[in-house]
């Protein structure tokens, strides 16, 4: 089992650190402020980026006096150099582009040149001269926006081709696919194993990788558009556990030749093709190919110019799956090296390895894992990540010799930590907030973690509302050996003398972590809301979410939901433990996953909860996509009693209290027919629930419509419970 022995219990009382003068706190949030109001939100510094090329100058875009301008300063402490809105904008007009009421996302071609895009036009602005001039463009209404590294050519594509634009090169075609089943340049595997965006220029751009997926032998699934009368289908293409998966190779295209080769990755033809990696010298390409099974991986090598497989660099296996998320990462000076990111010892940790598939050592080491790499120094004389070593809810920076040895930590202050690191490998920009801290953002030294400059120190933009007491802390979960972090919000004017009713938020599932040390304790202003309403809100991350090792989240293979609602349930007894808690009023409500879990504890936990709001939920994992489930509970034949054991169908006449589920109705990820089915059991089985949708909305209700989702939700629990 896993033990930690970060801090014990991490409390942290909100309600004096963000009240400083009580008598000026009487504001209370409003559903619009929970969802709309950005200036709630922690002050940052927008397009925050170092300048390729420079001498560790760095670039961001602020307000001033009511007008943007861009701003460029120094690692050293130089006086930073604005670059008005108006000046920027009249420049670009003078060369056909429209006005800009604000300062438009920009991107650094080189540290003297600036990039803009407006229109399907590409707009270069010279810092030297203040003038500006029109580049090529591309297509109307085009998806997926790639330029390469040096912003002088762009990959993107329309509808199921691939394009490119380079000066004198517009719109050049790079497929011609007639059939819109097959599709190219977007990201395949339903943006599983890490995958983004399916187009990667090789470092100087001379080519071109895609991926090209075939979907022909997946089925059609039907999503309805009531937007028009009569109402329209459109048909996706979305491969259900255990049925037939597409199809995938990876296309090179040439731009000197115009012709593309495609690596020969080889049988069985589903399989998985990730992480893809150029070499430095633009001769191979790198891919992991992971088996349907996801317990085989394999790191090939294939020639760029042939397509030709060349060497499998090693495997990796594991009896449950194995999860490839990271490209190689070539080391500077070094490009016979690179280092590889694997939880192969259970922890998510950094390798060195030879291109010759040998490994030279393992860099780091512990039980906590790496959460990010910012990058090397320019000698390849050590490395700079980020990860969870002084506790599971903090995020910190760190640099280790690739020669081996004990990690530097660079960060200081318990909280989270997030940089990006200086064209010398000398600085980070350290973005840096918890849950007494808004944010700060600091320029520091990677050799002592030295603070040489505040580029911001946010206010807390909460100091007029009146917010509740958050406090982090942990239990142990259902197998008596691990800890749980949880997080409990109080109401203001807490009376631990009252019985008061209590949500638990939850979601549980891969990848994710709630409770963190961050602003609120990782908590939304909606929670902050039910607080001020008189609730208690709590959170736990149970056994199979993220960030915690390999066998944290293994616990939930085969059999998914299962330790979740175990560890949920010793959340309940903790609950019912509190003399404040009404543990006759308990709710619980989560998304996606924790609809899922949602539904699993109003089911399969009967009693516990008297009301529940679930929305947008698995079901029956069987119609679920092929990647994400079988990787966690192999396909529906090879594990039927786990598909049976987790199907929700299987326990509606067990439901007590009050169950609202929720819908978008052309929901993509987890389909329609999920909650469609569980509403026919109902009727058939005659147990009454509550059932919402939201017409033309995907997975997630977004915008303005979010603040009716949450008063729905929100007017459920006031009436219910």
């Amino acid at each position: 089992m896993l033990h930690f022995t970060p801090r014990l219990a991490v409390v942290f009382g909100l309600a004096f650190a963000l009240q400083p003068a009580a008598q000026a706190q009487q504001q209370r949030l409003t559903m619009e402020d929970a969802f709309l109001n950005r200036s709630l939100q922690p002050q940052n510094l927008r397009q925050l980026t170092w300048i390729p090329g420079s001498n560790d100058e760095f670039s961001f875009v602020r307000t001033t006096g009511g007008v943007d301008e861009l701003v460029r300063g120094t690692a050293a402490g130089a006086p930073p150099v604005a670059v008005p809105l108006p000046k920027f904008s009249s420049a670009l007009q003078g060369v056909g582009a429209e006005e800009s009421k604000t300062f438009p996302t920009v991107q650094w071609q080189d540290q003297g040149v600036l990039v803009a895009t407006q229109k399907n036009k590409i707009y270069r602005y010279d810092l030297k001269s203040g003038l500006a001039t029109r580049g090529f463009g591309y297509a109307f209404e085009v998806d997926n926006v790639d330029p390469d590294d040096s912003k002088t050519r762009l990959a993107y594509t329309k509808a199921q081709n691939l394009y490119i634009s380079a000066a004198g090169r517009e719109n050049e075609p790079v497929t011609n696919e007639l059939n819109p089943a097959i599709v190219n340049g977007q990201a395949a595997h339903r943006s599983e194993f890490g995958i983004t965006k399916g187009t990667f220029w090789s470092p100087r751009g001379s080519r071109l990788a895609y991926y090209r997926m075939d979907q022909t032998m997946v089925t059609d699934y039907p999503i309805v558009d009531v937007s028009s009368t009569p109402a329209q289908e459109k048909a996706i293409k979305y491969p259900m556990a255990g049925d037939a998966s597409h199809q995938v190779t990876v296309g090179v295209y040439d731009l000197g030749s115009r012709k593309t080769v495609f690596l020969q990755t080889g049988e069985p033809k589903e399989q998985y093709l990730t992480n893809l990696s150029w070499s430095p010298d633009e001769k191979f390409i790198y891919l992991a190919v992971l088996n349907r099974g996801q317990n085989e991986m394999k790191l090939n090598q294939y020639d760029a110019a042939t397509g030709a497989f060349v060497r499998t660099l090693f495997e990796e296996k594991d009896a449950k799956y194995v999860e490839p998320q990271h490209p190689l990462q070539f080391v500077p000076g070094h490009p016979d090296q690179f280092v590889w990111r694997s939880q192969r010892d259970g922890f998510e940790h950094l390798y060195l390895y030879s291109t010759q598939g040998k490994l030279l050592r393992q860099l780091t080491k512990g039980n906590w894992v790496v959460t990010d790499v910012l990058g090397f120094d320019p000698k390849g004389k050590e490395i700079v990540y980020a990860s969870t070593a002084e506790s599971p809810l903090e995020r910190h920076l760190y640099a280790v010799s690739l020669q081996g040895g004990k990690p530097r930590r660079i960060t200081q202050g318990h909280g989270t930590h997030a940089g990006t690191l200086s064209p010398s490998g000398k600085y980070v920009l350290d973005s840096f907030n918890s849950s007494t801290t808004p944010r700060t953002i600091r320029v520091i030294g990677v050799a002592d973690g030295k603070p040489l400059q505040t580029l911001l120190d946010a206010p807390n933009p909460l100091t007029a509302y009146v917010l509740g007491e958050t406090k982090l802390f942990p239990i142990k979960s259902a197998d008596g050996q691990t800890d749980l972090y949880c997080r409990l919000i109080t109401p203001p004017g807490f009376d631990p003398a009252k019985k008061y009713p209590t949500v638990v938020y939850l979601y549980g599932g891969p990848h994710v972590q709630l409770v963190t040390d961050t602003w609120l304790g990782g908590s939304n202003f909606w929670m902050q809301l039910m607080a001020q309403k008189g609730y208690v809100v709590f959170t736990m991350d149970s056994r199979g979410s993220g960030n915690r090792g390999r066998a944290f989240e293994q616990a939930t293979f085969r059999q998914l939901g299962t330790a979740e609602m175990a560890d949920q349930l010793k959340g309940v007894d903790y609950l019912k433990n509190q003399p404040f808690v009404d543990a006759n009023r308990l709710g619980i409500h989560g998304w996606s996953f924790g609809g899922f879990m949602t539904t699993t504890m109003m089911t399969r936990s009967p009693g516990t909860f008297k009301v529940g709001v679930g929305g947008g939920p698995v079901i029956d994992w069987r119609m679920y996509e092929v990647m994400y489930t079988e990787r966690y509970m192999d396909t529906p034949q090879e594990n039927p009693e786990g598909y049976k054991a987790a199907n929700l169908l299987g326990y509606v006449d067990k439901l007590q209290g009050k169950l609202l589920l929720i819908h978008g109705t052309v929901d993509d990820v987890v389909v329609w027919q999920h909650s469609l089915d569980y509403l026919k059991k109902a009727v058939d089985q005659g147990v009454q629930l509550d059932y919402f949708v939201y017409p033309g909305h995907p997975h997630n209700v977004g915008g303005k419509d979010r603040v009716h989702l949450y008063n729905k939700i929100t007017q459920y629990f006031d009436e219910k419970l």
